[in-house]
C-alpha cells in the first residue's frame, strides 16, 4: 500500500514518518482492499496546547474513508485517527460482504 505523508509548514522527521507508516500498515490486517493512504500533518495557530492536527484519507475500492483528529502530539493524533479508521474499515468491509 502506498502512503503519502505531507507535513504543512514543517519537515516531519524520519521517526515520525516511520511511526505513521507502521500504524497505517496495520490497517491492512482488517481489510486488504486498501489502495492508498494520504496523511496530512499540520499545526493549528491556536493558543491551545492541542494544536497538532492529523488528517488521514484512506482510498478503498469505490469509497474514501476520512478522519481528522487534533491532539497534543502528532503521534497521539495519528493513533486516535487510526483507531477511528479501524472502525470505518471494518464497517466498509461488512458492507461490501453484505453482512
Amino acid at each position: 500500500m502506498t502512503v503519502k505523508i505531507q507535513s504543512v509548514h514543517f519537515d516531519a522527521d524520519k521517526k515520525l514518518v516511520e511511526f505513521i507508516q507502521e500504524r497505517i500498515d496495520k490497517l491492512t490486517h482488517f481489510y486488504d482492499g486498501i489502495i492508498t493512504s494520504d496523511v496530512t500533518l499540520r499545526v493549528d495557530k491556536s493558543s491551545d496546547s492541542d494544536n497538532k492536527v492529523a488528517e488521514i484519507k484512506v482510498h478503498v475500492a469505490g469509497n474514501d474513508l476520512f478522519v481528522k483528529k487534533q491532539c497534543k502530539s502528532f503521534e497521539e493524533a495519528v493513533d486516535t485517527s487510526i483507531e477511528a479508521l479501524k472502525i470505518q474499515v471494518k464497517k466498509h468491509k461488512e458492507k461490501i460482504k453484505g453482512i
